[in-house]
C-alpha cells in the first residue's frame, strides 16, 4: 500500500501496556503514513500500570514500528507525560533520530508550534499522585468495562456506546476542567508568541483559535488511542485531527481545511519542491546534451550514405 507523505504527525495518550489501548488500529495507521517528523506526545508508554502479566505483542509492534521509522529517517520525539514520567530523567537523550524531551518548540512554514504534554496544569497530579493514579486505574477499569458493553451492543446490532464520554460531558466539574485546561494553554502560548499550542492528555482531539486581548493562536489536541482513536497531522501548512474511525486510511487532501485552500496557497505550497526538482534535472538534461552533442563530419557522412541507398534503389 502506498504510504501518505505527511510533514508531521502528533500522537500521544497511547497507553500501551494497558486494556483499553487500540495498538492494531495505532499500527496500522503509522504503516499508512510517511511522516518527516513523528511527535509522541506523552503517555505511550502508561508505566503507572505497567506489569509483566499483561503487555501483548501487538503492544510491542508499536515500540519496534517507532523505532522502525526512526532508523529509515523520521525525526522521532518521545515528549514525556504523567504515565510515563519515569523518562523525564533521560529528557534532552538523543539516540540518532529517535529524541526524548519534556516539551518542543518547531518552527513550521515560518510560524512557531509549542509541543509539551499538558499534565503541568493538572493539580491532582501535582498535589496528590496517588490520587491521579487512583483515577487511572479507575479510568482503566471504566474502558474494560465499556469494551465488554460494546461488544454486547454490536452482538445485537446497536452501535457503540463511551462511558467515559458521557460522564465527562455529564460532569459539570469535568466539562470545566478541559475548558480551563485549553483555555490557560492557549493564553500562555499567546503570552509567548506561539502560533499554535498542541498537547495531549485530556483525551479530548481539537482544533480551535482561541483570542484574547493580547493576540491569538490556533489550539490543537491530538487526543488519544484508548477511547477516540485520533492523531493530528501537518501539511500544506494546514492542521488535520485524523479519526481512525471515520477516515481510516483516506488521504491528507480528502480534508475539508484543504478543499478549501486557494488554489494558489496551495501551488505556492508546493512551488519550492517542484523547483528545486526541476532544477536538478535540468541540470542532469544538461549534462546528457553535452555529452552527445553532434559531430559534423559524422552527419556529412551519413547524409552521403542516405544519397548513395537513394540513389542504388533508382
Amino acid at each position: 500500500m502506498k504510504k501518505r507523505k505527511i510533514e508531521l504527525a502528533v500522537i500521544s495518550d497511547v497507553h500501551l501496556g494497558t486494556y483499553g489501548c487500540h495498538a492494531d488500529e495505532l499500527i496500522a495507521y503509522l504503516n499508512s503514513i510517511q511522516p518527516k517528523k513523528l511527535i509522541l506526545n506523552g503517555d505511550i508508554i502508561d508505566i503507572w500500570q505497567f506489569s509483566k502479566r499483561y503487555f501483548p505483542s501487538a503492544h510491542l509492534k508499536v515500540l519496534r514500528k517507532v523505532i522502525g521509522m526512526a532508523s529509515k529517517g523520521t525525526e522521532v520525539y518521545y515528549i514525556t507525560g504523567n504515565h510515563d514520567e519515569m523518562l523525564r530523567k533521560f529528557s534532552d537523550t538523543s539516540m540518532g533520530n529517535f529524541k526524548v524531551t519534556n516539551k518542543l518548540v518547531l518552527n513550521l512554514d515560518g510560524k512557531k508550534a509549542w509541543f509539551f504534554h499538558g499534565d503541568v496544569f493538572d493539580m491532582s497530579i501535582q498535589n496528590a499522585k496517588w490520587l491521579a493514579k487512583l483515577g487511572g486505574y479507575g479510568y482503566d477499569l471504566l474502558i474494560l468495562i465499556n469494551s465488554f458493553v460494546n461488544w454486547c451492543l454490536l452482538r445485537i446490532g446497536r452501535e457503540k456506546y463511551s462511558l467515559s464520554k458521557r460522564i465527562k460531558n455529564s460532569v459539570k466539574g469535568a466539562v470545566k476542567y478541559i475548558n480551563d485546561f485549553e483555555k490557560t494553554a492557549a493564553d500562555l502560548a499567546i503570552e509567548n508568541d506561539y502560533d499554535y499550542v498542541i498537547c495531549g492528555h485530556i483525551h479530548q482531539p481539537k482544533k480551535e483559535r482561541y483570542e484574547n486581548k493580547n493576540g491569538s493562536c490556533i489550539y490543537l489536541n491530538s487526543g488519544d488511542w484508548v477511547e477516540n482513536l485520533t492523531a493530528l497531522e501537518y501539511s500544506f501548512k494546514r492542521w488535520r485531527i485524523y479519526h481512525y474511525n471515520h477516515d481510516r486510511l483516506s488521504p491528507f487532501f480528502a480534508d475539508e481545511d484543504l478543499k478549501e485552500m486557494d488554489m494558489n496557497e496551495l501551488i505556492a505550497s508546493i512551488t519550492d519542491k517542484q523547483i528545486e526538482e526541476d532544477s536538478v534535472i535540468e541540470g542532469h538534461l544538461n549534462g546528457v546534451q553535452q555529452d552527445i552533442q553532434p559531430n559534423p563530419e559524422m552527419e556529412r557522412q551519413n547524409e552521403k550514405s542516405l544519397d548513395d541507398q537513394s540513389l542504388s534503389q533508382d
